[in-house]
């Protein structure tokens, strides 16, 4: 083979490459809409009559994630089922983005953290690497440390609508949360350094509980735990 042959060679190997990465790209970009329409519904629990249409909210973001599902299954079509990593750069921002969106509403309903497991399958992909198209666990962490800093905001807002029992189960929460985190050897640069943001979040929530205590409306919310979430 001649070396003009050669290259001629490379070149329809990048063409193709770059081919797959086009095909990737539209699709990671229905699926960012996607996500910022999740994301637009839910920033309205931060508004005072907010929490009141928590629960339509989540319905109706519920019915958004069908739509993601979909998209994941046309995303899987996109590339050869044992090159992940090879393109996981394309679709990790939103990856994470739709694990913080789930993992919120899933907190909305119940006041939980959702599994790595249940997130996969409310965004219709594998939890094991084994089985192609998954949630890689550093996706998931990533998401759910997002999730902290949306509670921080949830916590004030709270207050502000009236609402002081939340804050103290957001501090309980997330200091659970913590403690989990800390249980965890992390390597990766990027998500130790979104980890460490999270003592920030901590912070900012036990000033809203310490500013409760203060104002005497820390036993308003004893009171009222017991009552509707």
């Amino acid at each position: 083979m001649s070396v003009s042959d050669m290259f001629a060679a490379l070149q329809g190997a990048l063409g193709l490459d770059q081919d797959i990465r086009e095909e990737i790209r539209k699709e990671v970009q229905t699926l960012e809409q996607t996500a910022r329409e999740i994301l637009t519904l839910l920033q309205g629990v931060h508004q005072g009559p907010g929490f009141q249409h928590i629960p339509k909210k989540c319905q109706k973001a519920r019915e958004h994630f069908g739509t993601v599902r979909t998209q994941m299954e046309s995303l899987k079509t996109k590339f050869p089922a044992d090159q992940y990593y090879r393109f996981h750069e394309h679709w990790r921002f939103v990856l994470q983005r739709l694990v913080f969106l789930a993992a919120f509403v899933v907190y909305l309903e119940s006041e939980t953290l959702v599994t790595r497991e249940a997130v996969a399958e409310i965004l219709g992909i594998e939890a094991d690497r084994e089985r192609g198209f998954h949630l890689d666990i550093e996706d998931y962490l990533s998401g759910v440390l997002t999730l902290a800093s949306e509670l921080a905001r949830l916590a004030v807002n709270s207050v502000t609508a009236g609402d002081y029992s939340r804050p103290l189960r957001i501090s309980a929460f997330i200091n659970e949360l913590d403690s989990g985190f800390r249980l965890l050897n992390l390597k990766n640069d990027s998500l130790r350094k979104r980890y460490d943001g999270l003592k920030y979040d901590v912070k900012k929530i036990e000033e809203v509980v310490y500013d409760l205590s203060i104002r005497g409306l820390n036993k308003e919310a004893t009171v009222g735990a017991g009552g509707e979430k």
